[in-house]
């Protein structure tokens, strides 16, 4: 049973995966992406990892996504002027495609030649967690790569707001300065008239 859990939500996330790439609509692409992320948090359920099934759930899922839907909608990119180049650098992206698809292909060979794929992992111990094994090894063995795995996603975070602020045509934006500055004399004129007298 668990073995036909493991195939199914397998078979969804490499369709999910799929769908993020060869989706037209950014934010077709996007729900594309959070359905394989719901469905990576149920494999990490099989793998007893309920610790980061739930994060990657609450925060990708929940916070990551929604802030990457906002600044697709917020960008309006324009997908038919993004794609009059594609059969220019279509040999290129397919070259680096290729180079990558064969680095991690040897990676998971070179990784696996003593692993039995056919038999599922060894039960933890009831008074074992995950939790705590995780933070051992984050914060001491892989402390360096966390922390620039940090400082990327920093400057991912000043790049997306750097695409937000840049200048448009016809855009109106407000001169704070200017508007602290003006005196009552610049927006106010008081005019002394006589009252009208009924005759």
């Amino acid at each position: 049973m668990e073995a036909l859990i493991f195939y199914f939500f397998g078979s969804v996330l490499l369709l999910a995966g799929i769908g993020v790439i060869i989706a037209r609509n950014p934010v077709h692409s996007a729900m594309s992406l959070v359905l394989a992320f719901v469905t990576s948090a149920f494999l990490w359920m099989l793998l007893e990892a309920e610790f980061l099934a739930i994060v990657l759930v609450l925060v990708y899922v929940g916070a990551v996504m929604v802030l990457f839907l906002f600044v697709v909608m917020m960008l309006d990119v324009n997908v038919e002027r993004n794609r009059a180049g594609f059969t220019r650098y279509a040999p290129l992206g397919i070259g680096l495609v290729m180079l990558i698809v064969g680095m991690l292909g040897y990676v998971v060979w070179a990784r696996t030649q003593e692993m039995n794929f056919l038999q599922a992992p060894p039960r933890a111990a009831a008074d074992f967690s995950n939790t705590e094994a995780l933070g051992s090894q984050l914060y001491t063995v892989y402390v360096y790569p966390f922390e620039l795995a940090a400082v990327i996603l920093l400057v991912a975070i000043v790049a997306a707001i750097s695409l937000t602020m840049r200048r448009r045509p016809g855009l109106k934006v407000q001169d704070v300065a200017r508007q602290v500055a003006v005196r009552r004399e610049d927006r106010v004129r008081i005019v002394s008239m006589e009252s009208d007298k009924e005759s």
